[in-house]
């Protein structure tokens, strides 16, 4: 397994971390639908796409309005360099989402 977002972001949300009774376990720690998915667990490398994760304290809605934080975040920058060729796109994440 890869590093997932909330190793990478060291936010304590994940089953069991920290912050999990201050904050809640994070939706992306939880989601089966895209276990695998670029080498991660649950969601933990495509949290992107999954609505109701949290990015500065916020929580962020659906793909389409969070896209512009998810662009900008350095978790999402080291995927993209790390898959290169083997990134999944967000069209494909969203059929694996929404099956």
């Amino acid at each position: 397994m890869k590093m997932n977002c909330w190793e990478f972001k060291k936010c304590g949300r994940q089953p069991g971390g920290q912050k999990v009774a201050e904050l809640g376990t994070c939706i992306a720690a939880q989601d089966k639908r895209l276990d695998g998915v670029h080498g991660g667990n649950k969601a933990g490398r495509s949290c992107w796409i999954i609505k109701g994760t949290l990015c500065g304290g916020q929580v962020q809605s659906v793909f389409a309005s969070k896209l512009a934080n998810c662009l900008n975040c350095e978790f999402y920058k080291s995927v993209v360099a790390e898959e290169g060729d083997g990134l999944k796109t967000a069209t494909e994440l969203l059929g694996l989402v929404n099956k």
